[in-house]
């Protein structure tokens, strides 16, 4: 069985979600659940991964089986599947912000063009696929084929619990100062505080940090002969990835000028943006 036909059930169930989802709300204009589709995906594409030898084998035989438990998967897989789950958590903190804020500023203008609306869908099918491939793929090896946990996995496991702590404290944070500032305790304009001070979107190196260590911890199912050479540099595609969406395309940039744009005016901006990096801590890049 060569790659593609391994990794076509994930491929085939992160468009067929978000598709779903994009028949329900283009017609409505509603981007309300943008976010809750990403979840969606990825936790629909995660059991995919696990579960479609015996998905088939109901559709074969014509009745519904039984799912195996638990214990019919490798530990890397619970493991890789626990993590990916504890991120999806985080997707529903902004569905709910989104709910109180009335809706997504981001589609405020794409969500009356359908064409574009239903794009913006197959692309959030194309993000869930690629940054959650590592998994995917790990989850389709049979378990006798795992091997056993090694230092390398318990070091990528570490990676990934310290970036997701990194992430959340930054969010902490932030929130934490912008209650203070609601509640007139500072008049700071932006933050420069805690890990803000120390990179200026110490949130987004979280994130990439979270997907390296999931990437990492798949590299050992991904070695085995199960698997073609150099399908370990393929996986890499999603930390690769996750940082160049959120460091050249959608993260970090529209929030660099809509700053400039705010404060541009502000010594202490200039001289935050001079003194602090700009996402990597303690580096020397500014820009």
């Amino acid at each position: 069985m060569n790659l593609f036909s391994k990794i076509f059930p994930s491929l085939a169930t992160s468009y067929i979600v978000q598709a779903a989802f994009a028949l329900a709300f283009v017609p409505q204009r509603n981007e309300k659940y943008y976010d809750l589709g990403g979840a969606v995906g990825f936790i629909s594409t995660t059991f995919a991964s696990l579960y479609y030898p015996s998905l088939r084998e109901s559709v074969i035989r014509g009745k519904l089986l039984p799912l195996p438990p638990l214990s019919h998967f490798a530990p890397r897989q619970l493991i890789l599947s626990a993590a990916l789950g504890i991120w999806i958590t985080r997707l529903g903190s902004f569905l709910v912000q989104a709910f109180k804020a009335g809706g997504d500023s981001r589609f405020d203008e794409v969500k009356h063009k359908p064409v574009h609306f239903t794009f913006y869908w197959f692309m959030q099918a194309t993000w869930v696929f690629i940054v959650g491939l590592p998994v995917y793929l790990a989850n389709t090896i049979p378990k006798n084929v795992h091997p056993p946990l090694n230092t390398r996995d318990y070091l990528s496991i570490g990676l990934f619990a310290s970036s997701f702590f990194f992430e959340a404290l930054a969010d902490r944070q932030k929130t934490i100062w912008r209650r203070s500032r609601d509640a007139k305790e500072h008049d700071e304009k932006f933050i420069t505080s805690g890990l803000w001070s120390i990179s200026r979107h110490p949130n987004y190196v979280g994130e990439v940090g979270i997907w390296a260590g999931i990437w990492g911890l798949s590299t050992t199912a991904l070695q085995t002969p199960y698997f073609p050479r150099g399908t370990v540099a393929i996986a890499a595609i999603s930390p690769i990835f996750t940082y160049f969406l959120l460091r050249k395309l959608s993260g970090v940039p529209p929030l660099e000028k809509a700053g400039d744009k705010r404060f541009g005016t502000d010594p202490k901006w200039h001289e935050y943006k001079r003194t602090v990096p700009i996402f990597w801590p303690w580096s020397s890049a500014r820009e």
